[in-house]
């Protein structure tokens, strides 16, 4: 369950990304500067060393989202999507992103859908495996987001699509304050569907924040619910 909020800049872009999980699942590990591959990059982790979210020093960032939407699952040994994030980090490219994937076992890996931003040729792809396709969508480089849940999905999609198109015609719309207030609202009330999620056993675990230019990319995070949590010092490449 989580929502992903991509702003897209002339030279550069920004990307919010707010983490719901059970209220019973260990935290996760703020970010740190890690490499791998030979480059550099940043992201927060689980304890076993997986990923949701990472930016590198290309510019290119990846954010998974659980598909919902698709019922399969793997029951036995099922392979971590924890670490599809992790493993594409060393890409530069879609196409290189690719090359990483027929390496990867994703028989063994339940649905997800993941979010690549590669800012080099202004490139928005997601990736969306259902246990039977990869199947690779561009996007436009215009403002955009994804949302999953696991409690209703299709209610969440509705809700929170609903308060972006609303936030879109905000004076202060494409800046980093619109998109911290976007991702801790509680539009249209406190609860399941908003972007700042609440449940009685769930709720937002995090936000995770991104900022590329041509020469930096920084990395800022919440260790909690976004309404209610201080926003951490920025993490530079």
């Amino acid at each position: 369950m989580c929502t992903v909020t991509f702003i897209a800049r002339r030279n550069g872009y920004a990307l919010g990304m707010n983490r719901d999980e059970q209220l019973m699942r260990v935290p996760g590990l703020p970010p740190r500067l890690r490499r791998i591959n030979g480059r550099r990059a940043l992201f927060p982790s689980e304890p076993n060393g997986g990923t949701w979210i990472g930016v590198n020093d290309a510019g290119a960032t990846f954010a998974l989202i659980n598909w919902y939407a698709v019922a399969a699952r793997i029951r036995e040994n099922p392979s971590s999507r924890g670490q599809v994030v992790k493993w594409s980090l060393p890409a530069d490219s879609p196409n290189a992103v690719e090359q990483i994937f027929d390496g990867l076992p994703l028989s063994r890996t339940n649905p997800f859908r993941l979010i690549g931003v590669f800012l080099a040729e202004r490139h928005v792809v997601e990736w969306r495996w259902d246990l039977q396709l990869l199947e690779r969508r561009a996007h436009s480089w215009s403002t955009n987001t994804w949302i999953s849940s696991g409690f209703d999905e299709p209610g969440a999609q509705r809700a929170r699509s609903k308060a972006f198109r609303k936030a879109m015609w905000q004076p202060t719309v494409s800046s980093l304050d619109w998109l911290r207030r976007l991702h801790r609202s509680h539009v249209p009330e406190r609860g399941p569907y908003s972007h700042c999620m609440h449940r009685l056993d769930a709720t937002s675990v995090s936000y995770t924040e991104v900022a590329v230019t041509r020469r930096t990319a920084t990395m800022r995070y919440m260790a909690g619910p976004p309404c209610c949590t201080p926003l951490s010092k920025a993490l530079s490449l």
